[in-house]
């Protein structure tokens, strides 16, 4: 009866009273007698009205949290009550959620650990199943994404990362503000459609507040954030152009040095592809030796690592004007070098320079740091499930690590 008066004092409902508690050892299961108080009133399933009898359903077992390596079974004989405006409907319970034989109080504990292991080994320490997990993380997310707060988003981040082996994208949304950095959405596949659904959820009174964009240079992005946010200030991301010009400086690299064996020269760019990637601060003592031998030479592949290096000082300038003077510089500069891929990445600086310069008049407050953060967590969270089959599973396991959602309150928190 310890048992019980611990629960009535702990975990209380009111109109329900914890009964006889039973120890089955054949099993190492805690039955827990749940009855209704006397002259408590049942409530209708559908509309949560109070509601006269109709009768008793045989008794249902509902999952509680683990205690001392025993596993807790709260048995109850629901209800039905004979609803005048909903017809004859199986009771509405406190504790649990519809036809799930886990309590809230359960599901709220699963959903907590399945945050810090992968869902099936979650499953293993409690003694439960995979789907039971899913379905304790679908309730929580659930809810949270239901009593979840938008607020003022003032800044806003999208990217997208793959998923699986398949080539298939999920499109993010994150709110990139100091005080609250958070997934706010998960679009199937990368299309204009999708990314849509974004600025539907949030509506038209929600994307007038936004200041800040970040994104990629992809045109559907840039197009559907100058028609829902005409007002918001579109960064292109950092990351993305820093990539893109690494991506022309490998393309020359790989190229020449295929030329130099092709023709019989030394090949002197043989494995100094990260000599060349790399920032000369994170190269290792080997890599410079290597890099300093390297420029001695007169070729196309240490051209376009010095325009590279040379590049990297448009991040450092705090006014836009003279930020966009030395980008029209450099630009000449790269289309007078006659390397076609930094001369292809030039073009596309010049297509995207006001863009570029939002960076600036942002005051450097925001850039894709933070948004290339979260995707690595996204992809930690997919992977250290071992990946998941469906998108629906994939969208709620990002929410519920990510999505800072809040979560229902219960009679005591467990730590």
């Amino acid at each position: 009866m310890l048992l019980a008066r611990l629960l009535n004092a702990c975990h209380h409902f009111p109109g329900f009273v914890y009964a006889a508690v039973r120890l089955i050892e054949a099993t190492a299961t805690i039955e827990v007698d749940v009855r209704p108080r006397r002259g408590s009133k049942a409530r209708c399933s559908c509309c949560g009205k109070p509601a006269p009898g109709y009768d008793v359903l045989p008794v249902r077992r509902f999952e509680f949290i683990p205690i001392w390596g025993y596993a807790v079974r709260l048995l109850y004989a629901m209800r039905r009550v004979q609803c005048r405006h909903c017809g004859v409907k199986v009771e509405q319970v406190p504790w649990a959620v519809g036809k799930h034989s886990l309590t809230k109080a359960y599901m709220l504990h699963l959903a907590h650990w399945a945050r810090k292991l992968s869902w099936k080994e979650t499953a293993s320490s409690f003694g439960t199943t995979w789907d039971q997990v899913c379905h304790a993380v679908q309730y929580v997310v659930q809810w949270g994404l239901a009593h979840r707060e938008l607020g003022a988003l003032r800044a806003i981040g999208v990217d997208e990362i793959h998923i699986g082996k398949s080539g298939k994208f999920l499109t993010l949304v994150y709110q990139i503000e100091a005080d609250c950095v958070r997934l706010l959405w998960v679009g199937k596949d990368r299309t204009k459609h999708s990314f849509e659904g974004f600025f539907t959820l949030i509506g038209a009174q929600l994307a007038a507040s936004v200041e800040f964009v970040c994104s990629d240079m992809w045109r559907p992005y840039l197009e559907l954030i100058a028609k829902h946010c005409p007002q918001a200030l579109n960064i292109l991301d950092r990351f993305h152009m820093v990539a893109k010009l690494n991506k022309a400086l490998d393309e020359v690299r790989a190229g020449e040095a295929r030329r130099m064996v092709r023709e019989g020269y030394e090949p002197v760019l043989k494995n100094k592809r990260w000599c060349l990637l790399k920032r000369p601060e994170n190269l290792t003592d080997k890599q410079s030796v290597s890099l300093r031998e390297l420029l001695a030479y007169n070729l196309k592949s240490v051209r376009a690592y010095l325009l590279k290096e040379e590049f990297q000082l448009f991040w450092e300038y705090d006014s836009p004007a003279w930020a966009a003077r030395f980008l029209d510089a450099w630009c000449k500069r790269a289309m007078r070098s006659r390397i076609e891929p930094v001369k292809k990445f030039a073009r596309t600086v010049r297509n995207h320079t006001e863009l570029l310069l939002n960076y600036f008049r942002a005051k450097k407050q925001f850039s894709s740091g933070v948004i290339e953060g979260l995707n690595n967590k996204c992809k930690v969270t997919l992977r250290k499930a071992y990946g998941y089959r469906t998108f629906r599973i994939a969208e709620l396991s990002l929410y519920h690590v990510l999505g800072r959602l809040p979560e229902p309150k219960l009679a005591h928190r467990f730590f």
